[in-house]
């Protein structure tokens, strides 16, 4: 399916649909038309790829190649049944939801899910993203891998129940470290001392996944069994009582991991 033959419907305008929508425009692709629950949202993507936007489901343009549904899981169900639209290929973006949720509803579907986090603010390169996809049918297939082939370099077949288990993955990897990341930021403000202190450290703590295992690479006062430093860590979150168990809770899983504690 060539370029300019490929007539896209972005069913949604948040922080995926914004990326992935300049991503296929700057690649030659026509987004013809862009979703969004507020007018607003839509018109402010389809002002960046030429394209038309609306607020109502009912009017999407019936005759696109690709309608592609970046939107919030739960609301996957709900808006796929009030799209009455059978032509082209429908995907979903979510990591979670299975390829299921299209079927009886469309003839040709997938999951088109790419790993990475996204904000509308920060652009992203799409050609290192991992994008997983599942597919109806073989053609079905075919069409979207030829598609995302011309946005990335890195692009796998994967079953519902394994990216199911990717996501998950990329919860602990992403979400849960940005948390942690959130915390040590408030366990700051108690000095003079600006996050960004943290970032060299940060950075090097990921480079170094290149070529070490994430247990090779585990240091500090858990894996070292330090009890001193844990115990005057602890201390210090007193008034964190909240943040004191997350502290024990991964300290005593490190050990357990490591086989580092203290019998």
């Amino acid at each position: 399916m060539p370029h300019k033959n490929q007539h896209i419907v972005l069913i949604g305008a948040g922080n995926l649909a914004t990326q992935l929508g300049l991503a296929l425009y700057e690649q030659g692709y026509s987004i013809v038309q862009v979703y969004s629950r507020t007018i607003a949202a839509a018109q402010t993507l389809a002002s960046q790829i030429k394209a038309t936007a609306t607020d109502n489901l009912a009017q999407l343009m019936p005759t696109a190649n690709l309608y592609i549904y970046a939107i919030k899981d739960d609301a996957l169900p709900e808006v796929i049944n009030k799209v009455t639209i059978n032509y082209g290929i429908h995907v979903h973006t979510s990591g979670s939801v299975p390829m299921a949720v299209f079927e009886k509803k469309r003839t040709n579907f997938g999951v088109f899910y790419p790993l990475q986090t996204f904000k509308k603010e920060k652009r992203v390169d799409f050609q290192q993203i991992p994008i997983f996809l599942e597919a109806s049918n073989k053609q079905t297939f075919d069409n979207l891998n030829d598609i995302t082939k011309t946005i990335s370099e890195n692009v796998h077949n994967s079953t519902s129940e394994d990216r199911q288990t990717l996501h998950l993955s990329a919860v602990f990897a992403c979400n849960f470290t940005n948390h942690f990341y959130a915390i040590a930021g408030e366990v700051l403000k108690s000095t003079n001392l600006p996050f960004a202190v943290l970032l060299p450290l940060i950075r090097e703590g990921v480079n170094k996944l290149e070529t070490l295992t994430p247990k090779e690479a585990q240091t500090g006062p858990a894996v070292r069994n330090d009890q001193n430093i844990i115990n005057n860590h602890l201390k210090l979150l007193k008034a964190y009582p909240e943040w004191q168990e997350i502290y024990q809770q991964i300290t005593k899983n490190i050990q357990n991991y490591h086989n580092t504690k203290n019998e």
